[in-house]
């Protein structure tokens, strides 16, 4: 097994985009760093899935809003992988609520959203930068929503996360350059362990039977632009690539 393959962490990698975005990974020859904060079992499953590709994998823990557990996994990064090309902010968070009951949406749904989907790919971008900009390819996906871009989505703080998770990329795509490369996926509605425990397939289905490109967005839909991001473009940086079906045309 060749040591000196290329390494992606991705954060939430354990399970559905995150473990789609590991395997394509994988297929084309990256070894991958598997963060989770809760599903290790899950995490593991998606580790066997990155070795029957052939490569390596390690599954690291840490809740990616606390700064100091993000530090301490990127300096094991260093310590256990002796590099690192591409950062996938994946992990995210959101609570499904109504927009319209303003009074249901708390300040600590804001807090807590708030910390994992924008506070967290802030520190890991800023954790990574030292190893990214080793690299001869140093890039960072961020995995966003059009709900950041639309303000529709499953509550206003989620919308809110990832329209300053948008403005955020853009950022830091301007602090990094020319080393590093800042590019955010915004995906539409995904088949997801989220959509399905409060919406039936049927209603799943429904929310994309409108859209030119009539069905919701599987993970590897979702991997297939991130990858192309990474490692596909050299010359793309700041950009906001949606996968939507066309949603909003």
């Amino acid at each position: 097994m060749n040591t000196n393959n290329p390494i992606v962490l991705i954060t939430g990698g354990a399970t559905g985009v995150g473990r789609a975005c590991a395997v394509q990974f994988a297929e084309v020859g990256f070894d991958v760093v598997i963060n989770y904060s809760r599903s290790e079992a899950e995490a593991q499953e998606t580790a066997e899935l990155v070795k029957e590709a052939g490569q390596r994998a390690w599954v690291m823990r840490a809740d990616v809003s606390n700064e100091a557990a993000v530090k301490q996994m990127f300096a094991e990064v260093e310590k256990e992988c002796g590099r690192l090309d591409v950062l996938v902010n994946n992990a995210a968070k959101t609570e499904f609520i109504e927009h319209k009951n303003l009074d249901a949406l708390t300040e600590d749904i804001w807090d807590s959203i708030l910390a994992v989907n924008l506070k967290g790919p802030f520190f890991c971008m800023k954790a990574a930068t030292p190893l990214l900009k080793k690299s001869e390819q140093g890039a960072i996906v961020n995995v966003s929503s059009i709900a950041g871009i639309c303000g529709r989505g499953s509550s206003i703080a989620y919308c809110a996360s990832k329209g300053a998770l948008n403005t955020l990329t853009k950022s830091m795509a301007l602090t990094l350059a020319p080393e590093i490369r800042v590019n955010a996926v915004c995906p539409g509605p995904i088949e997801s362990r989220w959509l399905r425990a409060v919406m039936s397939e049927e209603a799943l289905q429904g929310l994309a039977a409108n859209y030119p490109i009539p069905r919701p967005a599987k993970p590897s839909d979702i991997a297939d632009a991130v990858l192309h991001l990474a490692i596909g473009t050299t010359l793309s940086t700041g950009q906001l690539h949606v996968v939507d079906g066309g949603a909003l045309l």
